[in-house]
């Protein structure tokens, strides 16, 4: 079973109702201090965190006057605006104080939908991590419609797992793990300290969202661990309400643990080499060795681009001989491959007009 002192990238995500009184429909500070401080403590052992965090809408509610009734969309995304500004403040007070730079980063669904967006997504998400950031991500909800949204944060955190290539996906609820039955309504439902594989019959113990701030149920929930453990992350369900939840979390408090099915660099690998390549890039002999020791695809070690790709298509890589090495996924359409191809980086603004990234194809979008 896993355990969060283990933790290499860690995501955890957070409830409307954890941040958010729903009576008051004020901030919980000290509760957010708390989780603060548990999310300091984490990172100064060296674990990359990313925050999932819920409650513009909750705290535009207050914000706008608006009643705690369900809101017609476009009064749910003006919510959601006047909110989001509360949100990642409180995020950025709560954190600074501990040496730690927020930034926020909104996604709707199309960010994952769309490979070239899921590849710059998760550029980004990178780019800050290697900054030493505590990304706080939250859907979009000022402009998300039922039609392109992922319509709860379990789901969403799932997916940042995945683009982010975390090993651990902590959900903090309002119940301490996952049971046979609603524990509030039968007394002799039992709680799973690991469920190793979702089965049908555990499919049919989920029950649907219970708080009137909170859209997640277990079904959700079984979603986002199915999502997650198959991409190679360990996911946990623990209530979240208590002070230093993370804290009370290592130190042994009730949870149910999902046990990845393998390792999420394997699974991305396995993920990249079964899609179809749109075309072919052949290296010069410096550029497949380079590869063969861990190295990006940079331009200057391509000699030939073939086929007709876009960003984020995956294209098959091959030597000076003809032999295939393996598949990655492109930063460049074929069009700028081609005016690129044997130029170093720093040529790549002049070359094309316009400013580009270093790489041909990164280390971690690539399958040898």
């Amino acid at each position: 079973m896993a355990t969060l002192s283990e933790a290499r990238r860690l995501v955890v995500k957070i409830g409307s109702a954890l941040l958010v009184d729903k009576h008051s429909g004020d901030l919980r500070r000290d509760w957010l201090a708390s989780m603060a401080a548990d999310v300091a403590r984490v990172k100064a052992r060296g674990t990359d965190v990313v925050l999932v965090s819920s409650g513009s809408i909750a705290l535009g509610r207050g914000i706008l006057k608006l009643p705690p009734v369900a809101l017609p969309l476009e009064q749910s995304q003006a919510a959601a605006a006047a909110g989001q500004i509360r949100l990642a403040r409180a995020w950025e007070e709560a954190l600074e104080p501990h040496g730690l730079i927020t930034a926020q980063v909104l996604v709707t669904l199309e960010d994952s939908a769309s490979r070239r967006r899921y590849l710059n997504s998760r550029a980004t998400m990178e780019t800050l991590l290697g900054f030493g950031t505590v990304p706080i991500v939250n859907e979009n909800d000022t402009v998300a419609t039922d039609e392109i949204r992922y319509g709860d944060n379990d789901r969403l955190a799932a997916q940042v797992a995945v683009t982010v290539g975390a090993d651990q996906l902590i959900l903090l609820s309002d119940v301490d793990g996952f049971y046979t039955a609603n524990p509030a309504q039968d007394p002799k439902a039992r709680r799973y300290e690991v469920i190793h594989d979702i089965t049908p019959e555990i499919e049919a113990m989920a029950g649907d969202a219970g708080s009137g701030l909170s859209k997640g149920g277990m079904k959700t929930k079984l979603m986002a661990a199915k999502t997650a453990t198959a991409a190679g992350c360990a996911m946990a369900i623990t209530e979240g309400s208590v002070l230093h939840p993370l804290s009370a979390l290592e130190g042994g408090a009730n949870a149910t643990w999902f046990t990845p099915q393998t390792d999420p660099h394997a699974a991305r690998k396995a993920w990249i080499l079964s899609m179809k390549p749109c075309g072919v890039l052949t290296l010069d002999e410096g550029a497949a060795e380079a590869l063969a020791h861990g190295k990006s695809l940079l331009p200057v070690g391509v000699t030939r681009a073939e086929g007709a790709f876009g960003r984020g298509d995956p294209v098959m890589i091959r030597d000076s001989a003809g032999r295939t090495l393996g598949q990655g996924l492109t930063r460049y359409t074929a069009d700028e491959a081609q005016a690129i191809i044997g130029h170093h980086s720093s040529e790549i603004e002049q070359v094309l007009g316009y400013p580009g990234r270093a790489v041909l194809i990164h280390r971690d979008d690539m399958a040898l």
